[in-house]
């Protein structure tokens, strides 16, 4: 491992390989997926290099960008 470099763990690797499959496939770029999900562009580059681990709310704010149907309050 490189000096600076994060390690990833292996849930948030794939985590963030699914949001980005699924932005290129709705055709966003990151900054319009962060602005969809009132999130940073960089906080999204981070999900999607696997070196953030979002919370809950993070996630659900992901999801909201992509417009998936919310259950419950």
């Amino acid at each position: 491992m490189h000096y600076g470099m994060v390690p990833r763990h292996p849930i948030l690797a794939a985590f963030g390989l699914n949001v980005r499959k699924m932005r290129e496939a709705k055709k966003l770029t990151q900054e319009a997926l962060a602005e969809k999900s009132d999130l940073d562009p960089t906080y999204i580059s981070g999900i999607e290099r696997g070196i953030r681990n979002p919370s809950v709310l993070s996630i659900a704010r992901v999801a909201k960008g992509f417009q998936l149907r919310r259950h419950g309050g």
